[in-house]
C-alpha cells in the first residue's frame, strides 16, 4: 500500500497575458506516492471545482515523456528536480510529506504566459517552419534502403530526434536562448545523407529565425541539465559549424546568380 502525502502548493495564477499574475496557495492533502506531478495537479482541480473555484489552466497530452507539453517550472527547475524526467513522468514520492511545492510557467520572453502555467511556445514553430523539414524533388517513391546511411550518422540524428520541443532548454538558460533545441532539430536532418540537399540553407533560415525570438548562448550549459531527453550540447557546436559554413557558401550561391 503506498504512502500518502500532505502537501502546501504555490501556483502561479494569472487571468491572460495582458493580466498580472501571482502565488495562490493550496493544500494537496492525501495524495498517493504513487500519483505523478499532473496526476496530483488533477486532484487539487478536482477539488477547486467542487467548492466553485476557478480550475488550475496547465498543459497535458500524452502523459508518457514523449509530448514535451507538460513543461513546468517546479520548485524553480524546469521540470523539477529529477534529472532526464518529464513534469508528467515526475511521481510524488520524490517528495517529502509536509512539503512546500513551488509550481510556476516557464520564464521566457518568447513565452508568454497564455493563462496560469500555460505559456505559448510557437516560437518553437516558427523555427521549425523556417526549414525544419526535408523538400527534395524524388519523383515515385523510392526504396527504403535505396540511400545507405552511415551508422554513426544514423545513430547520432536519432539521438538528436529525441528532443521533444518542450523548451525547458530555453527556462533553464539565464539568457533564454534556443540553441539546443534549434541545433537538435538541424542536427536530425543535417547528419543523414537526404538531409544535405538544403542542408546550408535550412541551417542559415533557422538559426537566425531562432535569433529573432531568444537569447543568445553563452555556454552555461543549464539546459543540457535540464533536458528531460538529456539532448547533447555537441549538437550547438554542431550547428555553429555549419552556421558558419552556411554563410560563406549561401554567399556564395548569391553571387552565382
Amino acid at each position: 500500500m503506498s504512502n500518502e502525502l500532505d502537501l502546501k502548493l504555490k501556483i502561479w495564477r494569472q487571468e491572460g497575458p495582458a493580466v498580472d499574475g501571482k502565488f495562490e496557495t493550496y493544500d494537496a492533502n492525501g495524495i498517493s506516492e504513487d500519483m505523478s506531478f499532473l496526476e496530483m495537479l488533477d486532484v487539487v482541480n478536482d477539488n477547486l471545482i467542487t467548492t466553485g473555484e476557478v480550475p488550475i489552466e496547465f498543459d497535458h497530452d500524452c502523459r508518457e515523456g514523449i509530448c514535451g507539453t507538460c513543461s513546468l517550472m517546479i520548485n524553480g527547475q524546469a521540470h523539477g528536480h529529477e534529472k532526464a524526467t518529464t513534469t508528467c513522468q515526475l511521481h510524488m514520492r520524490k517528495f517529502n510529506d509536509g512539503e512546500t511545492i513551488t509550481v510556476e510557467p516557464f520564464r521566457a520572453r518568447a513565452f508568454p504566459v497564455v493563462k496560469d502555467l500555460v505559456v505559448d511556445r510557437s516560437a518553437f514553430d516558427r523555427i521549425i517552419e523556417a526549414g525544419g523539414y526535408i523538400s527534395v524533388n524524388t519523383g515515385a517513391a523510392s526504396d527504403a534502403n535505396l540511400t545507405p546511411v552511415p551508422k554513426e550518422a544514423s545513430d547520432t540524428s536519432f539521438d538528436a530526434a529525441a528532443c521533444i520541443g518542450c523548451g525547458a532548454c530555453v527556462a533553464a538558460c539565464p539568457n533564454s536562448a534556443a540553441q539546443l533545441f534549434t541545433s537538435a532539430k538541424l542536427g536530425h536532418l543535417n547528419l543523414i545523407p537526404q538531409g544535405q540537399a538544403q542542408r546550408f540553407a535550412r541551417t542559415e533560415n533557422m538559426v537566425e529565425t531562432m535569433e529573432s525570438f531568444f537569447g543568445s548562448c553563452t555556454n552555461h550549459g543549464e539546459c543540457h541539465e535540464a533536458c528531460p531527453k538529456e539532448i547533447s550540447l555537441d549538437f550547438i557546436a554542431f550547428m555553429n559549424r555549419d552556421y558558419v559554413k552556411a554563410k560563406v557558401k549561401n554567399r556564395k550561391l548569391a553571387g552565382q546568380k
